[in-house]
């Protein structure tokens, strides 16, 4: 199994940059693809990005494509998102998750997750 903690998240104003980090502890991260997922209030959880074991390849909302980009550290087990250009309908609590999928852009298809970060923009 994987834990996995999220940090970085806090209150930006439109258009600013936000980084999220996401620790994993347990077995070996390069064993586990990569996810986050947002959740705004009164909405259903979202597919953010996603990334493969090795970093290789990536994956992206239509929403956040070219504002979002996700990275992982296996030497350091941990995945970032880094976000910019950020928009009020951007806030939502994120959430990392990890899979032994080569890669999911579904919630169902990761069985670990983080307890999420609080990430707010003020328009």
């Amino acid at each position: 199994q994987v834990q996995l903690v999220e940090s970085g998240g806090g209150l930006v104003q439109a258009g600013d940059s936000l980084g999220l980090s996401c620790a994993a502890s347990g077995r070996t991260f390069s064993s586990y693809a990569a996810g986050w997922f947002r959740q705004a209030s009164g909405k259903e959880r979202e597919f953010v990005a996603a990334i493969t074991r090795m970093g290789g390849s990536t994956y992206y909302a239509d929403s956040v494509k070219g504002r979002f980009t996700i990275t992982r550290d296996n030497a350091k087990n941990a995945v970032y998102l880094q976000m910019n250009s950020l928009k009020p309908e951007d806030t939502a609590v994120y959430y990392c998750a990890a899979t032994n999928r080569l890669y999911g852009l579904r919630g169902s298809e990761y069985p670990y997750w983080g307890q999420g970060t609080q990430v707010t923009v003020s328009s």
